[in-house]
This record gives C-alpha cells, sequence and structure tokens, in this order.
C-alpha cells in the first residue's frame, strides 16, 4: 500500500484529517514548536559500555515506556531526530538516540579494535546497546545508515525489533551487489564512494570534512533551506576521531576494495541473500531525495508481515526525519501503538 500525502513543515495541522494517527499527534503538538531564537540540542547525553563501544545517546520519555530506538546516517548525527524524539517521549514512548560509531560522543573502548564500517558491524552495535540498556526488544527506526541498520536488526535478530520505520526502504546490500556496474546517471550519484576508494579521496574527506558534509545535505535535500546553525549543530558530531576511517572503510568495503572482519562474515553471508524482512513495517520516501535511494516497487516484496509505503511530498529530501518530523513520528506511532 502507498500513500502520497503533503504536510507542511514542523506542524500537524495537516494531521487532523487522519483520524486517529492525528489525535495521537496532535497532543504533542508543542515538541515541534521550536521559537525561532532558540536552537534545540538533543541534551543531556548519557553513556555506556556496549560490545566494542562506549556509546552517547540521549534518552527521553518514560523509563517503562516501550522503547524506540531511532538511527541517523552519514554525515549527520542525533539531530535528525531533533524534533521527532520529543514528540514521540511526550506520546509516552522510551526514545533513544544512539550515536553511531564514528560520531559525536561514541568511543571505542580499546586503541586496538578495527576501526570497522561494514554494514553488519553497525547493527551489532545496536544489539549491543539493547543489552547494556535490558531492553529485550523495541521498535527500530531509521534514515540512510541508521535505515540500513534498522533493515539488518530486522532481518538478522527479528525477535528484538517489534516493530520497523525505514527511510527509503530496504536498504540490505552485499560486497557482491557493490560490484555491479549501474547506469550512467547512477553511478554519477555516487561520486564521492568513488572519490572515497583513493587517497586523495580520505585526505580530501580528513581536511575538509565540513564543507564535504554540507555538500552532501544540499545534494541529498535540494529543496531543504537549512540555515548554518542547524547545520554545524549536526556538523561537530563528526569531528570524532573515528569519524573519517570509519566512514571511508563503509564505502571501500561496499565496493570490495576494504575487507570485513572475519567474525561477522556469517552475517554478511546472510545478509547478501536479501533475507525477507517479517516484522510489521513502515518505509518513507520524500518527494525531492537527491540521494541515491530504490524505487519503492523493487523492495516491496522484500517486507513479508504488515507493511505499507508512504511517500511525503512537499519538497522533502533525504534527511525526511528531520525535513518532515510530524510523517516521521507518526509512522513511529502507528506501529509501537499497534
Amino acid at each position: 500500500m502507498t500513500l502520497s500525502f503533503q504536510l507542511p513543515r514542523r506542524s500537524f495541522l495537516a494531521a487532523t484529517a487522519l483520524g486517529a494517527a492525528a489525535t495521537q499527534l496532535a497532543a504533542v503538538t508543542p515538541a515541534f514548536a521550536q521559537p525561532a531564537r532558540a536552537l534545540q540540542r538533543l541534551e543531556p547525553l548519557k553513556s555506556i559500555n556496549a560490545g566494542t563501544l562506549n556509546i552517547g545517546y540521549y534518552e527521553a520519555g518514560p523509563a517503562n515506556g516501550a522503547p524506540v530506538i531511532l538511527l541517523h546516517g552519514w554525515p549527520y548525527d542525533i539531530h535528525m531526530f531533533v524534533d521527532v524524539a520529543p514528540a514521540l517521549a511526550a506520546a509516552g514512548l522510551r526514545v533513544i538516540v544512539p550515536h553511531l560509531r564514528g560520531y559525536g560522543t561514541t568511543r571505542f573502548l580499546s586503541a586496538d579494535t578495527p576501526r570497522n564500517g561494514q554494514q553488519s558491524v553497525v547493527a551489532v552495535d545496536i544489539i549491543a546497546l539493547m543489552d547494556a540498556l535490558n531492553i529485550r526488544s523495541a521498535t527500530v527506526a531509521g534514515c540512510d545508515w541508521g535505515a540500513r541498520t534498522a533493515c539488518i536488526m530486522a532481518a538478522l535478530w527479528p525477535e528484538r525489533v517489534e516493530a520497523l520505520v525505514s527511510v527509503s526502504g530496504y536498504l540490505i546490500g552485499s560486497q557482491a551487489a557493490g560490484k555491479v556496474p549501474l547506469p550512467p546517471q547512477a553511478e554519477l550519484q555516487w561520486w564521492y564512494q568513488y572519490y572515497f576508494a583513493t587517497e586523495r579521496g580520505r585526505a580530501g574527506y580528513e581536511k575538509n570534512r565540513h564543507d564535504f558534509a554540507k555538500l552532501i545535505w544540499q545534494l541529498a535535500s535540494p529543496k531543504w533551506n537549512f540555515d548554518a546553525a542547524t547545520f554545524d549543530r549536526s556538523a561537530t558530531a563528526l569531528e570524532n576521531p573515528d569519524h573519517v576511517a570509519i566512514s571511508i572503510h563503509n564505502y571501500r568495503w561496499r565496493l570490495g576494495l576494504a575487507d570485513g572482519e572475519a567474525k561477522y562474515q556469517p552475517l554478511e553471508d546472510r545478509l547478501a541473500k536479501a533475507p525477507v524482512i517479517g516484522v510489521p513495517t513502515i518505509t518513507l520516501e520524500g518527494d525531492a531525495n537527491g540521494a541515491p535511494h530504490p524505487e519503492p516497487s523493487t523492495y516491496a516484496k522484500r517486507f513479508s508481515g504488515r507493511y505499507e509505503h508512504r511517500l511525503v511530498s512537499g519538497g522533502i529530501g533525504h534527511n525526511l526525519p528531520q525535513e518532515a518530523p510530524e510523517a516521521f513520528a507518526r509512522a513511529v506511532l502507528d506501529l509501537a501503538r499497534g
């Protein structure tokens, strides 16, 4: 099922026509009404040892609320959910928003741990975080790397995932798939992946990560007029000492130009078969997404449980949770509340 609707940013006025879901969200409208003079931040942050990391994360909402884990992408940070998290917390959910490995306050516990960015290891990190926080299962929602991670969790550990919200749908890949040539126009969209495959690209990202990330934001969301303060709030997370190494390894691994860790190969072998996801799922897409993304028709059959796709119109780009927080929050609430 595909729904198309237009939503004004940071507003729930259009939601009144959507019945019960609108009633749920109307109660948390103030969470989206940010005064122009103040730039909201997700703080204070907590931290906890989980697996190979000490993970920095934001938590809001009642401790006994149904848990929701929100996962950001590259090159963004937890503020991708700066309006979503307070709204979900106000609705009674326990909201966890972690910095992924290589971002913000998250750090490796050992200098000897490989700075590995392959797809499965990021999902392993979040399962470890759930274990450390004694969370048996949660609704997991994300965008970009976060959406891929959420999909992997739902595919490999469905008993840990109550429901899934994924921007741009089914994003699980494999090194074999990464080696298949694409049409020229599609290859052009991946220009940065080929740049990162070179030593010049690694050095260039290290030197210019702030301007590089801003360019990605602009290309991925061509109709989103974010201001400098909004970008800078997230860009500080890219100053993490492991950010460049993790980013470069991720994109080189996708093309088969860098090896992953052998202990994760069994997980990658399972993911290479494009496993079907059976948990209740809502996929979302913005109508102005400038980043590489699959067409919804190509991945609908990868979801075998209750499934719905929603197209969010109004010039919404790749960073859908931050550009259209009400649409993202509504999807989470629709699943978290059954």
